[in-house]
């Protein structure tokens, strides 16, 4: 099992992460793992909104987790929304006379083996997540990481902590916005990440389609999973995150749930990447 980064304590910067998604950003200062076997703690949680995030939102944030100096660590999977966070960061350091370095995460920060053809190819988010299952995961056991985001994906850690790959699929959301913009007729149903399924049959349009999607994913994933366990070993951990987690929670029995896989793992990026 691999010990957990700290935080270089000779930069004097408070640590920040930051993990762009195809839907949100998500914001978190890091704190010092407790020890071997432990992840780094993220707490002062923000989100923003990818796609039209306010830059006075960022700077009120910074100005309570960082009032000093600061490291910003950037994993991303949606480059336009990456950029323009790495901009707003420049600025606040420009005109307010702060000093933000900011760093962006690529493969190579990550304390993990990763065995696919093509590494750099793989999500950011992916990896992260799939390095800190492999830091919480008890020794000789694989890990199958579930992670309920834009788009669901489903990994796998091996016995011996390496990236094996994985299955990704649309999310609710998706799902729903590719109903309503491939048919003339279909309308887009919301919410389907936070509802339980209406029963079989819907009675309704709307019902039918959240029926479909809500107890579709239900099974894609817990099949996945199956499948996952045939591949690693039936005593695989299973590990559930991801903002809509909730709704595949009773599909997936003994899950442990960690909401902050993803930023734990590009935590563990913080002693490699600030010191390069």
């Amino acid at each position: 099992m691999r010990p957990a980064a700290s935080t270089p304590a000779s930069l004097g910067d408070a640590v920040l992460v930051a993990d762009v998604g195809n839907s949100r950003i998500k914001l978190a200062a890091v704190t010092v793992a407790a020890g071997l076997g432990m992840l780094p703690g993220v707490a002062k949680r923000q989100d923003l909104d990818s796609h039209s995030f306010r830059p006075a939102n960022l700077e009120n944030w910074l100005a309570q987790v960082a009032p000093t100096s600061a490291v910003v660590l950037v994993a991303s999977v949606h480059a336009a929304a990456a950029a323009r966070l790495e901009a707003a960061i420049a600025e606040l350091s420009a005109t307010r006379h702060r000093p933000l370095r900011q760093r962006r995460i690529v493969h190579t920060d990550l304390p993990l083996e990763i065995s696919v053809a093509e590494p750099h190819k793989v999500g950011i988010d992916r990896l992260a997540a799939a390095a800190a299952a492999s830091v919480v995961r008890r020794q000789g056991r694989a890990a199958i990481v579930v992670d309920c985001g834009t788009a669901a994906t489903v990994n796998l850690v091996s016995a011996s902590g390496a990236f094996l790959g994985g299955a990704i699929l649309p999310g609710p959301a998706l799902m729903a916005r590719a109903l309503a913009e491939g048919t003339s007729k279909l309308p887009e149903v919301s919410a389907l990440d936070r509802d339980t399924p209406p029963p079989m049959p819907g009675r309704s349009t709307h019902e039918a389609i959240a029926a479909g999607i809500g107890w579709g994913i239900r099974g894609a994933i817990a099949r996945l999973v199956e499948e996952a366990r045939s591949a690693v070993g039936r005593d695989a951990e299973l590990i559930l995150t991801g903002g809509w987690r909730g709704a595949v929670r009773d599909a997936l029995p003994g899950a442990v749930e960690m909401p902050d896989l993803v930023l734990a793992g590009i935590a563990l990026a913080a002693e490699r990447a600030c010191n390069r």
